[in-house]
C-alpha cells in the first residue's frame, strides 16, 4: 500500500481460464505467492511526497493526477498532505515520452488535504474535494471544507463548501458524482445512513442510455450509527446497513425522493463496479463494524470492522423493484477484502479483487492481516468466444459517428447489442471515484464485420478524457479498448457536442 517505485504497467497479465461445460462466474488465484505479474519499465525510481491515503484521476489529455496524501511515517517521503503529482503516459516500449512530476516546491495544492476525493468535470479538469489537514483516528476533527481545482482555478483560493461543513464529523473521502447537469442538492439518505469515511458506504452513477442519458444515484450500505457517538463507544460488531437508495436526478425524481431496496446483507465498506453489460457489482466490506483501524470499542486485532462478507451480488438497474440484487449464480471467496482492499474492472473484462489491511503497516499474524493476495473474478463470458474488436479509434469527439470492425461469434445471434463507453474511476475506500458508463447507439453491419456507432452527445454526458470501448452481444463482452473521448486538450476545455 506505500509507496518506493513508480511502474508503468504496459499489460497486466490477467487470469489464464479452463473452458468448463458450463460457463460461469468464479474466481481465480494467479499461485498463492500475492505477486501480480506485470511487464514495466521503471518511470521514476520513487515518489518524493507521501502519497498514503491520497485520490486522483485523469485529465483531458490522459494525464494522471494524484492529490493529497499524508505525513511520512516511517519513509524518508516528504510531506504528502499537498501533493500534486502528474504521470504523463507514453506507449513507448521502453518508457521514452514518459513523464513523472513530484515536485512539491513548486507544484502542490493549496490546503492539505488527507482522505480528500478528487472528480473529473465537464472541461477536462479535476475537482478536488474535503479530506482533513491533520491525520485523526476516526473522526474528521480538522476539516478541509473547500474545494480547489487542478489545474487550478479562482486565484488559488479555495472555495468554502457550507455542504461539508453540515456534514462533520463523517465526511471523509466524500461521495462525488459528476452529473450531466450539473450541481444538484439531494435531499439526506433516509433512515439515518451514513456513507462518507469512516461510516463507508458506496455509491455510482448508474448506466446513463441514449436518448436523453437521464442519471440516477445508487448508494449502498455504510452505518446507521450517530456520528456524534464518541469512537471508543462504537463497537467492530455495530451491524452495517444494508440499505440501497436510489434516485433518478431530475427536478421530478427528487421530488419524488429516494427509493428502499436492501441489499442481501449489510456491508460496510463494500465496492460498486460498473460491468459493461448495465449491472453493477457489489463486493467486499464486512458485516459490522466501521472504517479505519484501532479506533473503536472491541476491535478485531487493529480492525474497527468483522465478519467479512465473502460472496458478491449483482445489481441488476432494469429489474423491478425487490428482484434487483442477486448473488444465485455469483462463488464465494476465502479471502476477506476490508479496510484498504479494493477492486476494479479491468480492460480484459473481468474484475481484479486486491488488498485489505486494517492494519498501521504490514501484520502478518492477526485476524485481518496485511492481505497481498490478488484474484480475479471472471463472468462466464471469460470462458466463451467472444466478440473481438479492431481498429478502434484512438480519439473520437462527441456527438460524431465512427466505425469499428470486429468479429462475431458465430453462435451469437445479436439479439441484444450494447456498446459501453466506460471510466473505470479511481479507487479509494469503498468507492470509485469518476467511475461512469454510457451506452451508445449502434448498429452492426449486416455482414457482422464492422459496427457503426454514435459517440456521446456531449462533454458533460461524459467528462472529456480517457476511456474504455466494450461491445456486448448477448452478454457476451468483448475486451475494452483505450481511447481518449473529446479533444484530446489539456483542461479547462471548452464545452463540445450537442445539448439535449
Amino acid at each position: 500500500m506505500r509507496r518506493t517505485t513508480i511502474l508503468l504497467s504496459k499489460i497486466l497479465t490477467l487470469t489464464g481460464v479452463a473452458f468448463a461445460a458450463t460457463p460461469k462466474w468464479e474466481f481465480v488465484q494467479n499461485g498463492t505467492s500475492g505477486v501480480l505479474a506485470l511487464e514495466a519499465i521503471v518511470v521514476s525510481p520513487t515518489l518524493i511526497t507521501d502519497s498514503f491515503c491520497a485520490s486522483g484521476g485523469f485529465l483531458s489529455n490522459g494525464t494522471m493526477v494524484s492529490v493529497g496524501g499524508n505525513i511520512p511515517a516511517i519513509t524518508a517521503a516528504q510531506d504528502g498532505r499537498m501533493g500534486l503529482r502528474l504521470f504523463e503516459p507514453c506507449d513507448d516500449p521502453d518508457g521514452v515520452g514518459c513523464t513523472f512530476i513530484d515536485d512539491p516546491a513548486t507544484l502542490h495544492l493549496v490546503e492539505n488535504r488527507w482522505y480528500p476525493s478528487a472528480v473529473r468535470i465537464f472541461d477536462g479538469s479535476i475537482m478536488v474535494v474535503g479530506g482533513m489537514h491533520e491525520e485523526t483516528p476516526f473522526y474528521n476533527t480538522d476539516p478541509a471544507n473547500t474545494i480547489e481545482f487542478f489545474p487550478s482555478k479562482d486565484n488559488d483560493v479555495p472555495r468554502q463548501s457550507p455542504f461539508l461543513a453540515r456534514t462533520v464529523p463523517a465526511n471523509l473521502f466524500p461521495r462525488l458524482l459528476s452529473l450531466p447537469d450539473g450541481r444538484e442538492v439531494l435531499p439526506e439518505i433516509p433512515n439515518g445512513v451514513r456513507v462518507t469515511n469512516p461510516m463507508d458506504g458506496t455509491a455510482t452513477l448508474l448506466p446513463l442510455s441514449p436518448p436523453n442519458f437521464i442519471p440516477e444515484v445508487l448508494v449502498c450500505g455504510g452505518s446507521n450509527s450517530s456520528d456524534q457517538i464518541p469512537s471508543e463507544q462504537l463497537s467492530s460488531q455495530d451491524p452495517a446497513s444494508d440499505q440501497c437508495s436510489r434516485m433518478t436526478i431530475t427536478p421530478a425524481g427528487i421530488k419524488k425522493g429516494w427509493q428502499i431496496e436492501h441489499m442481501l446483507e449489510p456491508r460496510i465498506m463494500p465496492e460498486f463496479i460498473l460491468i459493461p453489460n448495465g449491472q453493477v457489482l457489489i463486493t467486499n466490506g464486512g458485516g459490522t463494524g466501521y472504517a479505519a483501524i484501532s479506533s473503536v470499542g472491541n476491535t478485531i486485532g487493529n480492525s474497527n470492522a468483522d465478519h467479512p462478507v465473502l460472496r458478491p451480488s449483482l445489481y441488476s438497474p432494469d429489474a423491478p423493484l425487490g428482484k434487483r440484487i442477486s448473488n444465485a449464480a455469483l462463488p464465494s471467496t476465502n479471502i476477506p477484502r476490508m479496510y484498504h482492499s479494493t477492486a476494479t474492472l479491468t480492460p480484459a473484462g473481468n474484475i481484479m479483487l486486491a488488498g485489505s489491511n486494517p492494519n498501521p503497516e504490514v501484520v502478518n499474524n492477526s485476524e485481518f492481516h496485511t492481505e497481498f493476495r490478488v484474484e480475479f473474478l471472471n463472468p462466464p463470458f471469460m470462458s466463451v468466444p467472444r466478440p473481438q474488436l479492431s481498429k478502434v479509434p484512438t480519439k473520437i469527439g462527441f456527438n460524431q459517428p465512427f466505425t469499428i470492425e470486429i468479429d462475431v461469434p458465430s453462435n451469437l445471434k445479436a439479439s441484444t447489442i450494447q456498446v459501453a463507453l466506460m471510466d473505470l474511476g479511481f479507487s479509494s475506500h469503498a468507492f470509485h471515484v469518476s467511475q461512469r458508463l454510457v451506452f451508445m447507439n449502434a448498429v452492426l453491419a449486416p455482414n457482422r464485420k464492422s459496427m457503426l456507432i454514435t459517440s456521446p452527445p456531449n462533454n458533460r454526458v461524459f467528462p472529456p478524457g480517457p476511456a474504455f470501448l466494450f461491445v456486448t452481444i448477448d452478454d457476451v463482452t468483448s475486451e475494452g479498448s483505450r481511447l481518449i473521448i473529446g479533444n484530446g486538450l489539456a483542461p479547462p476545455v471548452k464545452d463540445q457536442g450537442i445539448s439535449i
